[in-house]
C-alpha cells in the first residue's frame, strides 16, 4: 500500500523563479522535466499480522496443535515420574546402602535407628529433612546432614558435641557440652577418654535446656578468665558450682584437702591470684581453713572446720583484686 500527500507535496515544492531559468552550469547535469528541489520517497506501510490465523480452520488447527504438545509434554512428565519411581534401582536395599561418617561417641546402630522405615525405599521419595532433624535430636548429635547418592545409597555426616565438664546425672557422673546439653556414656569408654574435667553442679536434667545453657556460659566465662594469664588454672578445680550466678564458687586442693573459694561474678583471675599469694599465710595461721571468701573488696572472709576452741570464722582485711597490697591481718572474730 502506498500513501501520498499531494497538498504536502505541492507545498513543499519550491515556486518558479520569476526572473527565468537560471542557465545550467557547462558540465552540470541537466535536470529532468519532473525533477524539483526536494525528493520524497514513497513509504511502505507495514502490515501486522497476529500469531492466531485468520480463518476459522486456521484457529482450529492451531488450538488443537497446542492441546497435543501439551499432552505430550504431560505423558512424558509422568512416564519419567514412574521410572524414577518403579525402578528398582533407586531402591535402599539394605542399611549397608548407608553411609555415615564422623561418628565416634554416637554408635551406628542408633543413626541407623533413625532410617529404619526407609529399607526398601524408593531413594526420591525420603523425606532428608525430616531425617537431619530426627538426627540431631540424638544427645551426641550436634548437626546432621543428609543426601542422596545416586542410584540407591544414603550419605550421612554429623557433627557431635564436645563435652567441657562432668556433671553429677542422679547417682552416676555424665558430662555436658558448652550448650547445657546432658551427655551419657559407659564409665568404660569415658575412663578410656581420659577426660580431665571439673565436676559441675547446678545443672539438673529437670532444669530447662535455656537455663542450662545460661549456665553453662556463665561456667565457660569463668574457666576462661581464669586461664587468660597463660596458666592453666582450670586443671586445679576439682568442682564448680554455678547455681547462683552471683557467687561461683570452686573447690581447689591445698596440701591434701580441698578448700571451697567463693569467687564472686567478675574478676575472677584477680581474685584467684590474691588467694594464691595470701594461702600460705593463711594455712599456717589457720590449719583448720576450710573455705575463703572472696567476694568482698576490702576484706576476705576465712571459714574454719573440725575447730579447736580458739578458732572461728575470721574476716581479713585486704583487699583482694590488688595482690600487691599489704599482706592480711586477722579481724575480729565474727559472731
Amino acid at each position: 500500500m502506498f500513501a501520498d500527500d499531494e497538498a504536502t507535496e505541492q507545498y513543499l515544492r519550491p515556486a518558479p523563479s520569476s526572473t527565468g531559468r537560471t542557465k545550467p552550469q557547462e558540465g552540470a547535469p541537466q535536470k529532468g522535466p519532473g525533477d524539483d528541489g526536494f525528493l520524497r520517497a514513497r513509504r511502505r506501510v507495514p502490515v501486522r499480522r497476529g500469531l492466531v490465523p485468520a480463518s476459522r480452520a486456521g484457529r482450529i488447527a492451531a488450538a488443537a496443535g497446542a492441546i497435543i504438545a501439551l499432552a505430550g509434554v504431560v505423558w512424558l512428565g509422568i512416564l519419567i515420574r514412574d521410572f524414577f519411581r518403579e525402578d528398582p534401582r533407586f531402591r535402599i536395599a539394605s542399611s549397608a546402602s548407608i553411609q555415615i561418617m564422623g561418628n565416634t561417641q554416637v554408635t551406628r546402630p542408633e543413626l541407623l535407628s533413625v532410617f529404619g522405615s526407609d529399607l526398601g525405599r524408593n531413594i526420591f521419595f525420603i523425606p532428608l529433612s525430616q531425617r537431619r532433624a530426627a538426627l540431631q535430636q540424638l544427645p551426641w548429635v550436634e548437626h546432621a546432614t543428609v543426601m542422596r547418592l545416586l542410584p540407591d545409597q544414603l550419605r550421612v555426616a554429623i557433627v557431635e558435641r564436645t563435652p567441657v565438664a562432668f556433671v553429677r546425672q542422679g547417682n552416676t557422673i555424665g558430662l555436658v557440652d558448652a550448650q547445657g546439653v546432658l551427655l551419657r556414656l559407659p564409665a568404660a569408654a569415658m575412663a578410656a577418654k581420659h577426660y580431665s574435667f571439673p565436676v559441675v553442679t547446678g545443672i539438673a536434667a529437670t532444669d530447662p535446656l535455656s537455663v542450662r545453657a545460661a549456665r553453662m556460659h556463665l561456667y565457660q566465662q569463668f574457666v576462661s578468665d581464669l586461664d587468660s594469664g597463660g596458666s592453666k588454672v582450670s586443671t586445679q578445680l576439682s568442682e564448680v558450682d554455678i547455681s547462683d550466678p552471683e557467687d561461683i564458687w570452686a573447690l581447689l586442693p591445698a596440701q591434701g584437702s580441698d578448700i571451697q573459694v567463693h569467687f564472686g561474678d567478675s574478676d575472677f583471675l584477680a581474685r584467684y591470684r590474691s588467694y594464691e599469694q595470701h594461702l600460705p599465710e593463711w594455712r599456717q595461721q589457720y590449719p583448720h581453713l576450710a573455705s575463703v571468701d572472696m567476694r568482698y573488696e576490702n576484706q576476705v572472709v576465712l571459714d574454719m572446720t573440725q575447730q579447736t576452741p580458739s578458732e572461728h570464722a575470721v574476716t581479713a582485711k585486704h583487699p583482694p583484686v590488688k595482690p600487691a597490697a599489704k599482706s592480711p591481718k586477722a579481724a575480729k572474730a565474727k559472731g
